[in-house]
């Protein structure tokens, strides 16, 4: 256990530093809704190429930056140190200057707003003024006086915000309107990602009850938490597979299936263990199912649009073949 502590704990350098300072894990929740939220948008609109690499490194940057914000703060607050498993380790263990750190995070904001008035321009201030909330809420996350992350509602703003608010804008900057389909579409999203900050919660229960945090995996206690964590996995794929029902979802839906065995797995490493550090692959199975769950998801209905211009394609052949043979 020691020896493996050490391996996991250890200092790094170059590439690897800068890698796991991103908190790669968690990434998903910034590019997983604006690939879904694109591809449901071309049912209805041709493919805005510019916007969308705008709104994705935007995305990228304000993830990334409510990170940086989270390494710093937790930093200066005392809630980390050279063993903490839940952090980038940039401060604790890989010498970054703490300042250096919160320059980064500003600075990736400050390059998130001039994405952010690209598309307002491209379209309207709605679209600026929700990417804006979306920041605040990002640095609100573990910023100011009374840190979101700190209580017990953490899962539900993050997972409606990432999963859910920037989903929307990422369909609207392609559609110019909000259908009924991307919200039903984008519940198990919300869900998914505020599974993926309950998993960060159950992994650091112990940790965060000695900094005095009121965390969700503490308030439920970390078996009742695990059970959550569990049926949220459930929830998303039984809502997900039942919208081809009752939304007109198309069947490719389905293949969202595949992702449920890591799903599974997650679930079952975080069973039976308490130590931070022996739930890290915990943590990379979660990030990975939703990842795979996502990207599927925005797959099929790609595939959708594929099935459906092919049949078009392949009827109004015949048709032309019919009407030609006609006149001949």
């Amino acid at each position: 256990m020691a020896a493996q502590e050490r391996q996991v704990l250890a200092r790094q350098s170059g590439f690897k530093k800068w890698w796991t300072l991103l908190r790669p894990h968690t990434l998903v929740a910034s590019f997983v809704p604006v690939f879904l939220g694109t591809s449901v948008a071309m049912l209805y609109s041709n493919f805005q190429f510019t916007r969308f690499i705008v709104m994705l490194i935007a995305c990228f940057f304000i993830q990334t930056s409510a990170n940086l914000f989270n390494e710093y703060y937790d930093y200066k607050k005392g809630h980390d140190d050279e063993h903490s498993v839940g952090n980038g380790g940039a401060i604790v263990r890989n010498g970054m200057r703490p300042g250096f750190v919160l320059f980064l995070a500003i600075l990736l904001y400050i390059l998130s707003i001039l994405g952010g008035v690209y598309l307002s321009i491209e379209l309207n201030w709605y679209v600026g003024l929700l990417g804006a909330i979306c920041m605040l809420v990002g640095y609100l996350y573990t910023g100011g006086p009374y840190p979101i992350a700190y209580t017990p509602f953490g899962e539900i703003m993050a997972g409606f915000f990432m999963g859910g608010v920037i989903t929307f804008i990422s369909f609207y900057i392609q559609a110019e309107f909000i259908s009924t389909q991307i919200v039903l579409i984008s519940i198990p999203i919300m869900v998914l990602v505020g599974n993926l900050l309950l998993a960060n919660s159950i992994r650091d229960l112990d940790p965060d009850k000695e900094s005095g945090r009121l965390t969700l995996a503490i308030l439920l206690g970390r078996k009742k938490a695990t059970i959550l964590f569990a049926l949220a996995y459930v929830f998303a794929y039984a809502f997900e597979i039942s919208l081809i029902f009752f939304a007109n979802a198309p069947y490719w839906t389905l293949l969202i299936l595949i992702s449920a065995p890591e799903a599974i797995r997650s679930v079952r490493r975080f069973i039976g263990r308490t130590e931070p550090i022996t739930m890290i692959p915990a943590m990379k199975a979660t990030s990975k199912a939703i990842t795979i769950f996502g990207i599927i998801l925005a797959i099929s209905y790609l595939l959708s649009l594929l099935q459906t211009n092919l049949f078009t394609a392949v009827y109004n052949s015949f048709k032309i073949s019919f009407v030609v043979a006609s006149v001949a």
